[in-house]
Parts: C-alpha cells; sequence; structure tokens
C-alpha cells in the first residue's frame, strides 16, 4: 500500500470509529470530516471509493442495526428504539427502516405477524425448488437442495403464518420453466430490502434472457461506478432465484464466478437459457 493510501486508509478508520462510537448523537457530514482533518467534500467522496457508501449511509446503517437489536426485546416499544438510537422521534425511525430495510419498524419488529405466506415444493429442470408467497406476489424463491430452505424461509419472516399449499402467485412463476416466455401473465414480486439491494435487483430483472452482463456493468447502470464489490454483495443477496436472474451476472475477465445455489448450476442454467432462445 502507498503512503498516501496508507494516509487515506487511516483517516477512513478513524471516521468509521468515530460513527461507530457517537451514532446516537447523529454527526453531520462536517463533524465527521473535522474529526479526521479533512474538508468535507474532499471526504464525502474519499469515504464513499473506500466504504462503497456515503458517511450518511453508513451512519443509517449503524443507527438501524442499533435499533433492530433493541427491537428484538419485546418489552421496548417504538420510542424507546428511536431514543436509544438518537434519532428525534418515530418518525425517523419510520423513516429509517422504510429507506433501508424496506419494511417499517413495526413490521421488522413483529417478525412477519399477520402475514401469510404460501409456500410449495416443485421440480425444475435445475432441481427441487420452494417458492413462497403472500397476497402481494412471490417473496421467496430458492433451490431446495437440504432441508435448509423452509427454514431459511422461516428466519426471513420468524412470525408470518405458513401453510404449505400451491397458489395462483407460485403457478405463474414455475411455468417460466415450461412455457413460452413471451406469452407469460404477469408475475409480480413482494421484496424487501435496502434501497440499493432493489436497485440492483430491478436491473437484473432487465437483462434479457440468454443474456449476460458483468457486475461492472451493473454498478455503471445504477450510478455507481466504483460500487462492483457491493452490486456483489446485493446480488448474492437476492432471495428469489431465477426470476430474478442473478446467475445472468459474470465477472469481466469471461469467469463465470460464484452463485448462490452454486457455480455448476450456474453453469447449467446459462446454457439452457441460450439453447432456449437459439431454438
Amino acid at each position: 500500500m502507498s503512503e498516501q493510501n496508507q494516509f487515506h486508509y487511516n483517516r477512513i478508520a478513524e471516521a468509521i470509529t468515530y460513527i461507530k462510537q457517537n451514532f446516537k448523537d447523529q454527526p453531520n457530514l462536517d463533524e465527521i470530516a473535522e474529526k479526521v482533518h479533512i474538508s468535507p467534500f474532499h471526504f464525502q467522496r474519499l469515504f464513499t471509493d473506500w466504504v462503497g457508501v456515503s458517511p450518511k449511509k453508513f451512519l443509517q446503517y449503524t443507527s438501524l442495526e442499533y435499533a433492530k437489536n433493541i427491537l428484538k426485546d419485546q418489552q421496548t416499544t417504538l420510542f424507546d428504539a428511536a431514543y436509544e438510537t438518537g434519532l428525534s422521534g418515530t418518525g425517523r425511525l419510520h423513516d429509517l427502516f422504510i429507506k433501508i430495510e424496506g419494511m417499517t419498524p413495526g413490521e421488522y419488529k413483529n417478525g412477519g405477524q399477520n402475514l401469510d405466506i404460501n409456500y410449495s415444493y416443485a421440480e425444475s429442470p435445475f432441481g427441487k425448488m420452494l417458492v413462497a408467497s403472500t397476497s402481494k406476489g412471490i417473496c421467496h424463491m430458492t433451490f431446495a437442495d437440504d432441508d435448509n430452505a423452509f427454514t431459511a424461509l422461516q428466519q426471513r419472516f420468524p412470525k408470518a403464518k405458513f401453510t404449505q399449499i400451491v397458489d395462483r402467485s407460485q403457478q405463474n412463476a414455475l411455468f417460466i420453466f415450461t412455457k413460452d416466455w413471451r406469452k407469460l401473465s404477469q408475475i409480480k414480486l413482494h421484496l424487501k430490502g435496502t434501497d440499493f439491494q432493489l436497485k440492483v435487483w430491478e436491473t437484473l430483472l432487465k437483462i434479457p434472457k440468454g443474456g449476460l452482463t458483468t457486475y461492472g456493468t451493473i454498478a455503471n447502470h445504477i450510478h455507481k461506478p466504483k460500487a462492483s464489490r457491493a452490486v456483489g454483495t446485493a446480488i448474492g443477496s437476492n432471495p428469489v432465484a431465477f426470476l430474478i436472474p442473478c446467475h445472468r451476472v459474470i465477472q469481466s475477465t469471461g469467469d463465470l464466478g460464484q452463485y448462490h445455489w452454486g457455480s455448476t448450476r450456474k453453469t447449467a442454467i446459462i446454457g439452457w437459457e441460450a439453447a432456449k432462445i437459439n431454438s
């Protein structure tokens, strides 16, 4: 590491430590930059380059994780969580959860309580799948290579009511393996995730069937050209296999790269789609 890079690393490490130790005070950009002796403008750019998110976003993530841990205590109120996190009230806590977690703090606290989720198992050309849906659409779809598939669904929605039954949403989703893609009924998704994750997943949906793209291309498309690593993390968090086609993203070298459900399966899916298009 060059002397300059070492200097930058030390300043960013110092800033991260300061944010984690003082997030309850909700320090602004100027305050953090002053602590590490860098101008606010230069600090904003430097921090984003090194960490992948802005100082404000990093502060939000830190506050959110603390609030989530507090809310795990069933005796804690939303006001308590807002106060302990250093936010001015439950309104800001609500905005923080909606912006980053994709759900209200109340919905996070109750772990999907009052949410009815139907799920079923089905065979696909690439192995057994678990498909889950709510009244809004598909919320989870994974290759069920072992008994952990349903456990992962329960962990995502720990207090939801689960019913093993096939519904119309699941059928429409599974038709993607057996019917002409151009004649499929609209498939609706019910997703929760950060703004960044949702942008990445939305971009994945725009990759044409049989097509491939790279992590860098996705990063450029969402106007985050230096966030290829963060894009990879978001892709790895994709909760809906195949429908959100993370298998169509490869490395810039041409290497297929990793896949949550196995690199062999990724290779098979890419080949299968190419054959479908060619035929």
